[in-house]
C-alpha cells in the first residue's frame, strides 16, 4: 500500500507567508490612516497668511 505524503514544507510556507501578508495589510493600512489624519488636522487649522494686518 502507498502512503499519502503530506505537504508539510508547503504546509509551513503557507501560514507564515499569510501571516506577513497581514502583517504588512495591517502596517500598511495604519500607515495610511496616519497620513489621512495628518492631512485632515493641517485642514483644519488656519495657516497664518502673515503678520500684517490688512485693512
Amino acid at each position: 500500500m502507498s502512503k499519502k505524503q503530506t505537504p508539510d514544507k508547503g504546509a509551513k510556507q503557507s501560514p507564515s507567508r499569510e501571516d506577513r501578508l497581514k502583517s504588512a495589510l495591517k502596517a500598511n493600512l495604519a500607515r495610511r490612516k496616519a497620513q489621512v489624519r495628518a492631512k485632515a488636522d493641517g485642514l483644519s487649522t488656519p495657516k497664518p497668511t502673515g503678520t500684517k494686518d490688512e485693512g
